[in-house]
């Protein structure tokens, strides 16, 4: 498999799995932002660097397919271990519990209010 081939999956799997726009790893990258993890993202940027060096002919000579394979094999193994519906109702949860937290908080401060003014 050609390091652009396995760009090209990559960015398909950011795409599929974080829901990330745009074409090109380099463009998916950026637009992750935090949703990878740092040593994931270095490894896909190299992913990104060696399809561009691959493109030509003399700077294709200084890739290293040992280097590019493993890190290829590294970002596919954590985008396919990413289930996008998990993640979807973990976010949610998290901010059904936010708030569920925050109205008990609102809501005793307040029956606490009435109390001290005498109203209850």
């Amino acid at each position: 498999m050609t390091p652009k081939e396995q760009a090209q999956e990559i960015a398909d799997l950011i795409g599929a799995r974080l829901g990330v726009g745009g074409t090109g790893l380099e463009t998916k990258l950026r637009r992750a932002g935090r949703l990878l993890p740092r040593r994931i993202r270095r490894e896909a940027e190299q992913l990104a660097q060696a399809a561009r060096l691959a493109e030509h002919p003399r700077l294709a000579k200084q890739l290293h397919l040992m280097d590019h394979d493993r890190a290829y094999r590294d970002c596919k193994r954590f985008l396919e271990g990413i289930d996008g519906s998990e993640r979807i109702v973990r976010a949610l949860l998290g901010f059904v519990t936010t708030n569920a937290f925050n109205v008990l908080v609102i809501g005793a401060l307040l029956i606490a209010l009435l109390l001290w003014r005498g109203f209850l």
